[in-house]
């Protein structure tokens, strides 16, 4: 009897003693997956407006410009600026101009930057001919702020470069200027592929066709290298104040 009892007490102890034994460290160690690579993301920006930054296709809220997709992919650790919280944006640019060679609407060679530019504040905007949709309306603005500066006395020049050079000849750019009454002081740019290219890229509005051209006026003050953008649909008197303005730079 006491040995049976004896027994039964070590069976006890040692199931005892398993119960309060910890399980083995290896099987409560959580083991850690590798970390994913961040997910890439592609931008869409306003090509008048850079700093309306979305993650998704749209149109600018300032501007009402589709926004074009950046090729490069940015990664989501910084955070994107949706296009409907866009804040205001001083448009100042740095420009290098190069001095293409060129003809204008009479059919006269010349040097872009030296003969167009230099020293001067100038008002640049981008169409073609057969344009039907955003060209009839800048060039008829640009008519209006023409007539506005003329009455005001200004000396600035307004420049409309072609961006279908293979069409746009000087003869074509003669009627189109004279179909929207453009005065003296406005010049009408055309010239060889490679020049105009290199114009559309330094004043960044070069695309792939040419009916998604930029509806962008640039002004600029050379003599001071002080440049804004502006909309090319603006009023007329929205785009006569930049001009004042960028003329009156210091």
């Amino acid at each position: 009897m006491r040995n049976g009892t004896l027994r039964m007490s070590i069976l006890l102890l040692a199931g005892f003693l398993c119960i309060a034994t910890p399980a083995p460290q290896a099987n409560i160690i959580t083991v850690l997956g590798q970390r994913k690579a961040p997910r890439k993301i592609s931008r869409y920006v306003c090509p008048m407006h850079p700093k309306v930054v979305s993650t998704k296709p749209g149109r600018c809220p300032k501007c009402g410009m589709r926004l074009r997709l950046v090729e490069a992919p940015v990664k989501p650790s910084a955070p994107e600026t949706s296009a409907m919280s866009a804040r205001p944006e001083e448009n100042s640019v740095v420009l290098k101009i190069p001095n293409a060679q060129v003809y204008d609407q009479d059919g006269r060679r010349i040097s872009f930057y030296n003969d167009l530019i230099k020293g001067r504040v100038v008002a640049i905007n981008f169409i073609f001919t057969t344009c039907t949709t955003i060209c009839p309306p800048m060039t008829a603005t640009f008519r209006r702020v023409q007539q506005e500066l003329g009455a005001r006395g200004s000396e600035a020049r307004l420049i409309s470069v072609s961006v279908d050079p293979a069409t746009d000849t000087p003869e074509r750019l003669r009627d189109f200027a004279a179909k929207f009454k453009a005065g003296p002081g406005w010049t009408f740019v055309t010239g060889d592929k490679i020049e105009i290219d290199s114009l559309l890229q330094a004043f960044g509005v070069a695309v792939a066709d040419k009916n998604d051209h930029t509806p962008m006026i640039l002004i600029g003050n050379d003599r001071d290298g002080f440049w804004s953008r502006a909309y090319g649909l603006s009023a007329p008197s929205t785009l006569v104040s930049a001009i004042e303005a960028a003329t009156a730079h210091r």
